[in-house]
C-alpha cells in the first residue's frame, strides 16, 4: 500500500510540474500568437517577414547561451539535492559562467547585424537586431534560474515568468505598432526593443521569486563548484538544442534567397512560414514541453534502470496522448484558426497559410515527441546522442529545402516538406537511441 501511495505522489509531481510549464507555455504562445493579429494589421507581410529576418541569430545565440541550460541545470539540481550536497556554490558559479557566455553573445549579435542584414538581402533589419542584442544576456542569466527550480520540480516562476514575458512585450510593442504603422522599420526595431524589455522583466520576477521560495541560495558555504563540471553536462545539450535555430539561420538565408528564384514575394512568404505556420504548430508543441521539462529530474532521480524505462515510456505516450490530437485538430480547423489570428491577410495570403498548417501540423507531434526523447537522453547522461540525431535532421532538411523550395510549383510549401521530414528523422533516431540506451543498462544489469 505504501508503495502505491508512493507512485501516486510522484505521478502526482511529474503531472504537476508538466502541467506549471504546460499552462504557462501554452499561454505564452497563445499570448503571442493573438499578438500578431493586431501586429500584422499594423506592420503588414513586408513588417512580419523583417520581423522574423531577425530571430534566426537571435535564436541561435540564445540556444548557444541559454537555451541548454534549463535541462542541464535541473539534472544537475536533482543531482545535488539527491546528494544532500549545497546549492549556493553551484549557482554562484552557474550564474557567473552564463553571465559571460550570455555577454559574449550579446557582443557577437551586434558585431553580426550589419554583415547578416546585408547577407539577407534586408540592411533596414540592422536596427531590429542592435535593440534586440541585450536579450542573449538576460534570458541566458534567466535560464540558470529556470533551471535550478525546475530541478527541484518548482515549475511555476518558469511558466510565470515566459506569461510575464508575453504580457510586457504585448503591452509595449503594440502601442510601437500602431504609432508606427506607415514606418515598419522603425515599428520593427522598437517591437524588438520591447522584447529585451520583457526579458529584463521576466528576470526580476524569477530572481525576486527565487530569493524568497528558495532561501537556501543565500546560505554562506565555502565549497567550490568547478565551471567545467557544468559545462560537461550543459554543452551537449546546448550543443543538441542549437541545431534547429542553427538550421533556423541558415533557412533565413537560404529559403529567402531560393524563393527570389522565382518570386519577388520572397520575404512575405518566408514570414508566412516562419511566423504563421510556425507559430500556430508550437503551440501544442509549447504545450508538450512541460512533459519534456518535467521528464528531466524525474528521470535523472530514478533509482533503478527499471524506473528510469518506466518513467521514459510513461513521459512519451504522455507526449502522443497531447500531441496527435492537436495535429489532428491544426490540420481540420487550419482555416479557422487564420480566421481568428491573421485576419488581416488577403485571400491569397490566407489559403497559403492554411495549406502551409495543413502541411506542417505533422510537426506538432515529431518535434513534441522529439523535446521529450531528448530530455529523456539529457535524463540519463546521453546528451549527445540527442546532438547526433538532430544533427543529422537538420543536414536532411537542409539538403532537402534546396531542392524543394526552388521549385517553383512548390514553392515555400517546399519549406514545410523538408521541415517535416527533418523533424520526423530526428524523432526516429532519437526513439532508437532511447531504445539502445535502455537495453544497454538492461544488460549491465542482468
Amino acid at each position: 500500500m505504501q508503495q502505491v501511495k508512493g507512485k501516486r505522489r510522484e505521478g502526482g509531481t511529474f503531472f504537476k510540474g508538466a502541467a506549471w510549464i504546460a499552462v504557462g507555455g501554452f499561454l505564452s504562445k497563445l499570448i503571442g500568437a493573438l499578438y500578431r493579429i493586431p501586429l500584422t494589421n499594423f506592420i503588414g507581410g513586408y513588417g512580419m517577414g523583417l520581423y522574423q529576418l531577425v530571430y534566426p541569430l537571435y535564436t541561435l545565440l540564445l540556444t548557444v547561451s541559454a537555451t541548454g541550460i534549463p535541462s542541464a541545470i535541473s539534472k544537475l539540481t536533482a543531482e545535488r539535492v539527491g546528494a544532500g550536497l549545497p546549492l549556493r556554490p553551484f549557482m554562484r558559479t552557474c550564474l557567473r559562467l552564463f553571465a559571460y557566455i550570455g555577454g559574449a553573445g550579446t557582443v557577437l549579435m551586434s558585431a553580426l547585424a550589419l554583415p547578416l542584414s546585408l547577407a539577407q538581402g534586408a540592411p533596414e533589419a540592422l536596427g531590429g537586431y542592435l535593440t534586440l542584442a541585450p536579450s542573449v544576456l538576460l534570458v541566458s542569466v534567466l535560464s540558470v534560474f529556470r533551471g535550478y527550480m525546475q530541478g527541484k520540480n518548482d515549475m511555476f516562476p518558469t511558466a510565470a515568468s515566459e506569461i510575464l514575458e508575453q504580457v510586457v512585450k504585448v503591452g509595449i510593442g503594440l502601442p510601437f505598432a500602431y504609432l508606427f504603422r506607415g514606418e515598419p522599420v522603425r515599428a520593427v526595431t522598437l517591437l524588438l526593443l520591447a522584447v529585451t524589455v520583457a526579458e529584463g522583466a521576466a528576470l526580476l520576477f524569477t530572481w525576486l521569486y527565487a530569493k524568497k521560495k528558495h532561501p537556501c541560495l543565500l546560505l554562506e558555504t565555502s565549497q567550490k563548484v568547478k565551471a567545467g563540471h557544468i559545462l560537461k553536462t550543459s554543452l551537449p545539450v546546448t550543443a543538441s538544442a542549437a541545431l534547429l535555430p542553427l538550421s533556423g539561420l541558415i533557412d533565413s538565408v537560404l529559403i529567402v534567397r531560393l524563393l527570389l528564384t522565382h518570386t519577388e514575394e520572397a520575404v512575405g512568404l518566408y514570414g508566412l512560414f516562419t511566423g504563421g505556420a510556425v507559430t500556430l504548430v508550437n503551440l501544442p508543441v509549447s504545450v508538450c514541453y512541460g512533459l519534456a521539462a518535467a521528464s528531466v529530474p524525474a528521470v535523472a532521480t530514478a533509482k533503478t534502470p527499471e524506473e528510469k524505462r518506466k518513467k521514459m515510456r510513461f513521459a512519451l505516450l504522455s507526449t502522443l496522448a497531447v500531441s496527435l490530437p492537436c495535429a489532428v485538430g491544426l490540420f481540420v480547423l487550419a482555416g479557422t484558426a487564420q480566421r481568428l489570428i491573421f485576419p488581416s491577410l488577403g485571400t491569397r495570403e490566407g489559403r497559403i497559410l492554411v495549406d502551409l498548417v495543413r502541411i506542417f501540423s505533422v510537426s506538432a507531434v515529431t518535434l513534441s515527441c522529439t523535446q521529450t526523447l531528448s530530455a529523456c537522453l539529457t535524463a540519463s547522461g546521453k546528451p549527445l546522442y540527442a546532438t547526433l540525431s538532430m544533427g543529422i535532421a537538420v543536414a536532411v532538411k537542409t539538403l532537402l529545402n534546396c531542392f524543394l523550395v526552388g521549385n517553383p510549383r512548390l514553392s515555400v510549401y517546399g519549406a514545410a516538406i523538408a521541415t517535416n521530414i527533418g523533424y520526423t528523422v530526428a524523432f526516429l533516431l532519437d526513439l532508437y537511441y532511447n531504445i539502445k540506451v535502455t537495453k544497454s543498462r538492461k544488460t549491465k544489469d542482468g
